[in-house]
């Protein structure tokens, strides 16, 4: 008996100790959350170190005083990790760590009037309003992405005087040239997890539309000028369509008819933050994270953001092909490094310039251009067989099989198969039978219509 109670006490205290264990932890966290929570008007927004880093949530209060938890997805872009930046060819190739910025690497924290005074500061037509969502970007720009701000800073130097091209010559705000960093962390190869592609993160549907265009080989989603200007032709067109550039933007990322369905369950106001609880969820976050990106790039100092350099590289020009040629022969015959040609032609999927389906276009650097014309015979024929294997014309062999089926046999016992061919007599004979005597009353009717045809005639 004591044994036994001894032995009940023991398993008590070992499935007690985990729980209070267990207790310890929560109660631990639940003391840290509450230092790291900061209060700011009615809303209390948590710190962005939490377990999930692909959304933020935001505690506030309702109608009646309760508090309620809205979750808000992150847009994919500020979940990209540093390191795939840093895998890009142009930041390992161009971009190099300044050594000579000394600013101390902590986010410094300012007052909410500082950063709704840098906002109003901004050039923009576009509005940039301040409130703690669009503060819980900005801290995430400036605190766990701001190595990533710093690669960024640099990558612009490539693709900014793109933008503002296009957007100069549709006419349009120029801070939209922000709007790939939410879209796509400046990634021309940027993939989303829905297949959205590109800098600009065009779907096919809206791409083609566009005039882009996409084939197993070529993808021009991924082309940096083409794209560009395709969606700022888009940006226009949904300019027309509301009239305010924060729907533009949230229309941009949920397309037009979430939009237009917002507008609508909020009673007809076309203003973004009244709209807000009827968006997705991640376009609850898109507007401010839109915000956030353009006070992040103009104000990177200020929370002690080192750019990296930027050596630009050598101007490049266009060349227009008619026959298929792969990167790996220009890059074999002319000597230049091959991930040079796929930076700079990010469209084509499989490294083979379509030229034969039609007039493709190739990027080179300058001295690379007069060379790739002396010595075009020559790299369409480099290892033509080995690297473009797609046949045009084949022939159908002549050789055939020799060998014959083999049939599959069966045996049967003995007492079965007599036994079923026993019934399957007495049913045959039972139907000849049957067949017999239908046989028989049909003849005797037809005896009797031949009778009763010949009394007819007989009496006329």
């Amino acid at each position: 008996m004591i044994t036994k109670r001894f032995y009940q006490l023991l398993m008590t205290a070992m499935l007690l100790c985990p729980l209070t264990m267990q207790a310890q932890v929560v109660n631990q966290e639940e003391d840290e959350d509450e230092d790291e929570v900061a209060l700011s008007d009615t809303l209390v927004i948590d710190d962005d170190d939490r377990p999930k880093l692909d959304e933020i949530v935001v505690v506030g209060e309702d109608e009646d005083g309760k508090k309620e938890e809205v979750v808000i997805d992150m847009p994919e872009a500020l979940t990209i990790e540093m390191d795939s930046l840093l895998g890009l060819y142009h930041t390992q190739t161009y971009l190099l760590v300044d050594s000579t910025c000394n600013l101390p690497d902590y986010n410094p924290e300012y007052p909410r009037e500082v950063y709704i005074e840098r906002l109003k500061q901004l050039p923009t037509v576009i509005e940039m309003p301040y409130n703690n969502i669009v503060q819980q970007f900005i801290d995430r720009y400036s605190g766990r992405l701001r190595r990533s701000v710093s690669v960024m800073l640099g990558l612009q130097n490539f693709y900014m005087p793109i933008f503002e091209q296009a957007l100069e010559t549709y006419e349009l705000p120029l801070e939209l040239r922000y709007l790939p960093i939410i879209e796509s962390a400046l990634k021309p190869n940027a993939v989303s997890r829905v297949g959205a592609t590109g800098l600009w993160q065009f779907m096919i549907g809206t791409a083609r539309q566009y005039g882009l265009e996409i084939t197993s080989l070529v993808d021009e989603r991924r082309d940096p000028i083409k794209s560009t200007y395709a969606a700022v032709r888009y940006l226009k067109n949904l300019y027309k369509i509301f009239g305010d550039w924060h729907l533009v933007i949230a229309a941009y990322n949920c397309g037009p008819e979430n939009v237009n369905k917002a507008v609508h369950r909020a009673g007809g106001v076309k203003d973004y933050w009244h709209i807000y609880h009827f968006l997705p969820a991640e376009t609850r976050g898109y507007v401010p994270a839109f915000i956030a990106a353009n006070y992040i790039m103009n104000y990177y100092c200020e929370h002690n953001i080192c750019p990296m350099l930027s050596n630009l590289p050598a101007k490049t020009d266009t060349l227009v092909l008619n026959r298929d040629v792969h990167f790996q022969q220009i890059s074999d015959v002319l000597g230049i490094d091959v991930k040079l040609v796929e930076e700079l032609n990010p469209q084509y999927r499989r490294s083979i310039v379509n030229g034969n389906n039609r007039p493709s276009i190739l990027r080179l650097p300058m001295n690379f251009v007069t060379q790739f014309i002396d010595m075009e015979d020559t790299i369409y024929t480099h290892r033509a067989d080995e690297l473009l294997t797609k046949r045009t014309e084949v022939e159908v062999s002549e050789v055939k099989p020799t060998y014959t089926p083999q049939r599959k046999t069966y045996t049967r016992k003995k007492g079965k198969a007599s036994v079923r061919k026993g019934a399957r007599r007495g049913k045959s004979t039972a139907r000849k039978s049957s067949r017999g005597s239908k046989g028989k009353k049909a003849a005797v009717k037809s005896k009797g219509r031949k009778s009763t045809s010949k009394k007819g005639k007989k009496r006329r």
